[in-house]
């Protein structure tokens, strides 16, 4: 059986968005692989806006059987993950009425205080509302980040999956 025949048809739609510098687009770039290696048909696009100067940055990735378009319009996103407070404003007339916010009010002190992995500690509580196997997130992890973080950002990642996952 081919990954394809065990992937539903719905499309799912995701933003992660953020500042500049915060891992907007590597989050993005995480997520698409690991649904991408779930089977899944993926669509992704990027608003970098002022990005180098802390600006506005916003990532679109659609995912399901299959996808046409990668870009998610007001009201659309079933999940939309904010790396900067100051960004959930700007950002949630995205979500749909019953989607998901998660932001960086859900982060730990401990978590808070490495900003350098708030965007996978955040994918880590995404992962526990999608149907994509844990070492599938693990491997695309590993892709995306240099090894000297691995462990780092694997801990933070699961610390949040299972906090999402029994809240």
């Amino acid at each position: 059986m081919s990954p394809e025949s065990t992937v539903s048809t719905a499309t799912t739609n995701v933003v992660i968005a953020g500042l500049g510098g915060q891992g907007v687009l590597k989050a993005s770039d995480i997520l698409a692989d690991a649904v991408f290696n779930s089977g899944f048909d993926v669509k992704k696009s990027e608003i970098h806006g002022m990005s180098q100067r802390g600006g506005s940055v916003a990532s679109d990735v659609r995912f399901g059987g299959r996808v046409l378009s990668p870009m998610i319009t007001e009201g659309e996103a079933d999940f939309l993950v904010v790396l900067s407070e100051d960004q959930v404003e700007l950002n949630t007339p995205v979500l749909r009425p019953g989607g998901v916010l998660l932001g960086p009010d859900l982060l730990p002190q401990d978590v808070v205080a490495n900003r350098r992995v708030w965007n996978v500690a955040l994918l880590g509580a995404l992962s526990a509302h999608l149907s994509v196997e844990v070492s599938v997130w693990e491997d695309a992890i590993r892709r995306a980040l240099p090894e000297k973080v691995h462990e780092t950002n694997l801990r933070v990642f699961h610390q949040m999956r299972e906090k999402a996952v029994t809240a």
